[in-house]
Protein backbone atom coordinates (compact mmCIF):
# COMPACT_ATOMS: atom_id res chain seq x y z
CA UNK A 1 0.00 0.00 0.00
CA UNK A 2 1.25 3.12 -1.10
CA UNK A 3 1.85 5.52 1.97
CA UNK A 4 3.52 9.54 2.20
CA UNK A 5 4.31 11.32 5.40
CA UNK A 6 1.34 13.54 6.90
CA UNK A 7 4.15 16.32 7.23
CA UNK A 8 4.66 16.37 3.45
CA UNK A 9 1.11 16.16 2.83
CA UNK A 10 0.54 18.69 5.60
CA UNK A 11 2.71 21.39 4.55
CA UNK A 12 2.08 21.05 0.92
CA UNK A 13 -2.06 22.13 2.03
CA UNK A 14 -0.81 24.67 4.42
CA UNK A 15 0.90 26.45 1.01
CA UNK A 16 -1.55 25.28 -1.27
CA UNK A 17 -4.23 27.05 0.87
CA UNK A 18 -2.61 29.47 1.88
CA UNK A 19 -3.60 29.38 5.38
CA UNK A 20 -1.49 32.36 7.19
CA UNK A 21 -3.00 34.74 4.99
CA UNK A 22 -6.35 34.52 6.18
CA UNK A 23 -8.45 35.56 9.00
CA UNK A 24 -11.17 33.47 10.07
CA UNK A 25 -13.62 32.40 12.85
CA UNK A 26 -11.65 31.12 15.70
CA UNK A 27 -13.57 27.93 15.69
CA UNK A 28 -12.12 26.72 12.31
CA UNK A 29 -8.90 26.11 13.75
CA UNK A 30 -7.33 25.84 9.97
CA UNK A 31 -4.94 23.03 9.30
CA UNK A 32 -4.01 19.18 10.82
CA UNK A 33 -6.46 19.34 14.16
CA UNK A 34 -5.48 15.60 14.67
CA UNK A 35 -2.40 13.71 13.65
CA UNK A 36 -1.96 9.96 13.39
CA UNK A 37 1.43 8.31 13.47
CA UNK A 38 2.91 9.92 10.45
CA UNK A 39 2.13 8.29 7.31
CA UNK A 40 -1.12 8.75 4.98
CA UNK A 41 -2.35 5.97 3.20
CA UNK A 42 -5.53 7.44 1.52
CA UNK A 43 -7.40 10.64 1.29
CA UNK A 44 -11.38 11.24 2.40
CA UNK A 45 -12.72 14.74 2.02
CA UNK A 46 -16.04 15.98 3.44
CA UNK A 47 -18.12 18.61 4.19
CA UNK A 48 -18.34 18.36 8.34
CA UNK A 49 -16.20 16.35 10.93
CA UNK A 50 -19.30 14.79 12.26
CA UNK A 51 -19.60 11.53 13.61
CA UNK A 52 -21.64 10.10 11.06
CA UNK A 53 -18.09 11.30 8.61
CA UNK A 54 -16.06 9.72 11.25
CA UNK A 55 -17.54 6.73 11.66
CA UNK A 56 -17.34 6.15 7.90
CA UNK A 57 -13.78 6.45 8.02
CA UNK A 58 -13.27 4.52 10.33
CA UNK A 59 -15.98 1.45 8.83
CA UNK A 60 -14.57 1.49 5.11
CA UNK A 61 -11.17 3.16 5.05
CA UNK A 62 -7.70 2.12 6.20
CA UNK A 63 -5.46 3.22 8.88
CA UNK A 64 -3.68 6.30 8.47
CA UNK A 65 -6.35 7.57 6.57
CA UNK A 66 -6.25 11.44 6.09
CA UNK A 67 -9.94 13.06 6.53
CA UNK A 68 -10.05 16.48 5.11
CA UNK A 69 -12.82 18.61 6.04
CA UNK A 70 -14.19 21.97 5.36
CA UNK A 71 -15.71 22.21 8.83
CA UNK A 72 -13.61 20.72 11.39
CA UNK A 73 -13.91 19.45 14.86
CA UNK A 74 -14.09 22.95 16.64
CA UNK A 75 -16.48 25.33 15.84
CA UNK A 76 -18.33 24.87 19.36
CA UNK A 77 -15.35 26.80 21.03
CA UNK A 78 -12.87 25.59 23.76
CA UNK A 79 -14.85 22.64 25.56
CA UNK A 80 -13.70 19.64 27.46
CA UNK A 81 -12.78 16.35 25.76
CA UNK A 82 -16.22 14.84 27.14
CA UNK A 83 -19.06 13.44 25.24
CA UNK A 84 -19.50 13.85 21.22
CA UNK A 85 -16.06 15.67 21.12
CA UNK A 86 -14.90 12.42 23.04
CA UNK A 87 -16.44 10.37 21.07
CA UNK A 88 -15.11 11.92 18.03
CA UNK A 89 -11.65 12.14 18.94
CA UNK A 90 -11.41 8.90 20.11
CA UNK A 91 -12.90 6.74 16.95
CA UNK A 92 -10.09 8.77 15.01
CA UNK A 93 -7.00 8.01 17.42
CA UNK A 94 -8.19 4.39 17.46
CA UNK A 95 -8.07 4.16 13.65
CA UNK A 96 -4.98 5.96 13.18
CA UNK A 97 -6.90 8.63 11.04
CA UNK A 98 -5.64 12.12 10.48
CA UNK A 99 -7.98 15.06 10.25
CA UNK A 100 -7.13 18.65 8.22
CA UNK A 101 -10.03 21.43 8.46
CA UNK A 102 -9.56 24.52 5.66
CA UNK A 103 -12.66 26.56 6.22
CA UNK A 104 -12.13 30.12 4.50
CA UNK A 105 -8.92 29.85 2.61
CA UNK A 106 -10.83 26.62 1.00
CA UNK A 107 -13.45 28.93 -0.03
CA UNK A 108 -11.60 31.36 -1.76
CA UNK A 109 -9.06 29.27 -3.52
CA UNK A 110 -8.95 30.51 -6.84
CA UNK A 111 -8.19 26.62 -8.35
CA UNK A 112 -10.29 24.28 -6.00
CA UNK A 113 -12.13 26.87 -3.77
CA UNK A 114 -16.01 26.37 -3.38
CA UNK A 115 -16.62 29.75 -4.97
CA UNK A 116 -14.58 29.39 -8.15
CA UNK A 117 -15.31 25.47 -8.69
CA UNK A 118 -19.04 26.37 -8.55
CA UNK A 119 -18.61 29.06 -10.56
CA UNK A 120 -16.72 27.61 -13.58
CA UNK A 121 -19.35 24.19 -12.95
CA UNK A 122 -21.90 26.92 -14.38
CA UNK A 123 -19.63 28.23 -17.23
CA UNK A 124 -18.20 31.36 -15.86
CA UNK A 125 -15.11 31.99 -17.31
CA UNK A 126 -12.22 33.30 -15.62
CA UNK A 127 -14.70 34.01 -11.82
CA UNK A 128 -12.88 37.09 -10.03
CA UNK A 129 -13.89 37.83 -6.23
CA UNK A 130 -16.36 40.45 -5.89
CA UNK A 131 -16.14 40.95 -2.00
CA UNK A 132 -13.84 40.92 0.61
CA UNK A 133 -13.09 39.50 4.27
CA UNK A 134 -10.65 40.99 6.28
CA UNK A 135 -8.97 43.03 3.64
CA UNK A 136 -8.82 39.44 1.57
CA UNK A 137 -10.71 38.70 -1.87
CA UNK A 138 -13.38 36.60 -1.40
CA UNK A 139 -16.30 35.09 -3.35
CA UNK A 140 -16.21 34.29 -7.31
CA UNK A 141 -18.19 36.52 -10.23
CA UNK A 142 -18.54 36.65 -13.93
CA UNK A 143 -20.55 36.76 -16.96
CA UNK A 144 -23.25 34.54 -17.23
CA UNK A 145 -26.25 35.01 -19.46
CA UNK A 146 -29.49 32.51 -18.73
CA UNK A 147 -32.78 33.00 -17.26
CA UNK A 148 -32.64 32.82 -13.96
CA UNK A 149 -35.40 30.00 -13.79
CA UNK A 150 -32.54 27.40 -16.09
CA UNK A 151 -29.86 29.21 -13.62
CA UNK A 152 -32.57 27.12 -10.84
CA UNK A 153 -32.69 24.26 -12.59
CA UNK A 154 -28.72 23.75 -13.66
CA UNK A 155 -28.08 24.11 -9.60
CA UNK A 156 -30.73 21.64 -8.90
CA UNK A 157 -28.90 19.58 -11.30
CA UNK A 158 -25.34 19.89 -10.03
CA UNK A 159 -25.94 20.44 -6.52
CA UNK A 160 -29.02 18.16 -5.80
CA UNK A 161 -31.53 19.34 -2.85
CA UNK A 162 -33.74 22.59 -2.65
CA UNK A 163 -33.11 25.63 -4.57
CA UNK A 164 -34.90 28.55 -3.27
CA UNK A 165 -35.24 31.74 -5.55
CA UNK A 166 -35.74 34.94 -4.49
CA UNK A 167 -36.76 37.16 -7.40
CA UNK A 168 -35.19 40.36 -6.72
CA UNK A 169 -33.91 40.85 -10.08
CA UNK A 170 -34.07 40.57 -13.96
CA UNK A 171 -35.27 37.76 -15.52
CA UNK A 172 -32.15 37.12 -17.58
CA UNK A 173 -28.99 36.86 -15.43
CA UNK A 174 -26.26 39.15 -16.81
CA UNK A 175 -23.58 39.08 -14.10
CA UNK A 176 -23.65 36.13 -11.37
CA UNK A 177 -21.84 36.17 -8.27
CA UNK A 178 -21.00 33.42 -5.84
CA UNK A 179 -19.93 32.73 -1.98
CA UNK A 180 -21.36 29.49 -0.83
CA UNK A 181 -22.11 28.60 2.44
CA UNK A 182 -24.07 30.88 4.81
CA UNK A 183 -23.49 34.41 3.20
CA UNK A 184 -27.02 35.79 2.65
CA UNK A 185 -25.67 38.45 4.90
CA UNK A 186 -23.84 39.53 1.60
CA UNK A 187 -26.80 40.54 -0.62
CA UNK A 188 -26.23 44.40 -0.51
CA UNK A 189 -22.57 44.08 -1.39
CA UNK A 190 -23.26 41.74 -4.39
CA UNK A 191 -25.36 44.62 -5.83
CA UNK A 192 -23.26 47.24 -5.12
CA UNK A 193 -20.45 45.07 -7.13
CA UNK A 194 -22.69 45.28 -10.38
CA UNK A 195 -24.37 41.72 -9.61
CA UNK A 196 -28.00 41.33 -11.06
CA UNK A 197 -27.83 37.67 -9.63
CA UNK A 198 -26.17 36.36 -5.99
CA UNK A 199 -26.04 33.20 -5.63
CA UNK A 200 -25.08 31.01 -2.01
CA UNK A 201 -26.28 28.53 0.10
CA UNK A 202 -28.84 30.00 2.82
CA UNK A 203 -29.96 33.11 4.89
CA UNK A 204 -32.22 34.31 7.29
CA UNK A 205 -35.76 35.31 6.77
CA UNK A 206 -35.17 39.26 6.23
CA UNK A 207 -32.80 39.00 3.05
CA UNK A 208 -36.03 38.23 1.31
CA UNK A 209 -36.78 41.78 1.29
CA UNK A 210 -33.08 42.91 1.33
CA UNK A 211 -32.68 40.89 -2.52
CA UNK A 212 -35.91 42.45 -3.54
CA UNK A 213 -35.51 46.25 -2.58
CA UNK A 214 -31.70 45.79 -4.00
CA UNK A 215 -32.99 44.59 -7.11
CA UNK A 216 -30.86 41.56 -7.23
CA UNK A 217 -31.82 38.10 -7.74
CA UNK A 218 -30.49 35.66 -4.91
CA UNK A 219 -30.56 31.84 -5.10
CA UNK A 220 -30.29 29.86 -1.87
CA UNK A 221 -28.74 26.93 -3.31
CA UNK A 222 -27.99 24.90 -0.10
CA UNK A 223 -24.86 25.45 2.82
CA UNK A 224 -24.17 22.06 2.35
CA UNK A 225 -24.73 21.41 -1.22
CA UNK A 226 -23.23 24.15 -2.01
CA UNK A 227 -19.62 23.57 -0.28
CA UNK A 228 -19.31 19.89 -1.34
CA UNK A 229 -17.67 21.19 -4.45
CA UNK A 230 -14.69 22.45 -2.96
CA UNK A 231 -13.57 19.56 -1.14
CA UNK A 232 -13.95 17.06 -4.09
CA UNK A 233 -11.89 19.60 -5.88
CA UNK A 234 -8.90 19.39 -3.13
CA UNK A 235 -9.12 15.74 -2.89
CA UNK A 236 -8.77 15.68 -6.72
CA UNK A 237 -5.96 17.51 -6.74
CA UNK A 238 -4.28 16.18 -3.85
CA UNK A 239 -4.20 12.41 -5.00
CA UNK A 240 -2.86 13.63 -7.90
CA UNK A 241 -0.12 15.41 -6.18
CA UNK A 242 0.74 12.50 -4.17
CA UNK A 243 -0.51 9.60 -5.61
CA UNK A 244 -3.21 8.43 -3.44
CA UNK A 245 -6.61 6.86 -3.76
CA UNK A 246 -9.40 9.49 -2.53
CA UNK A 247 -13.21 8.97 -1.96
CA UNK A 248 -15.65 11.80 -1.18
CA UNK A 249 -18.19 10.87 1.89
CA UNK A 250 -21.73 12.36 1.81
CA UNK A 251 -23.58 13.42 4.59
CA UNK A 252 -26.16 15.92 3.32
CA UNK A 253 -27.63 18.43 6.34
CA UNK A 254 -30.78 19.17 4.06
CA UNK A 255 -29.73 23.04 4.96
Amino acid sequence: MTSVSLTAVVDYLNAYLRLDEFSDYPGALNGLQVQNSGQVTSLVVAVDASQQTIDQVVEESPEGTLLIVHHGLFWDGNRPITGRRYARLKALLDHDVALYAAHLPLDAHPEVGNNAVLAKMLGILDPAPFDEHHGMPFGASGHLIMSRALLVERLRELLGGSVHLIAGGPETTTRVGIITGGAGSRIEQAAAAGLDTFITGEGAHHTTFDALECGVNVIYAGHYATETVGVKALGEHLAAQFGLGWEFHDHPTGL
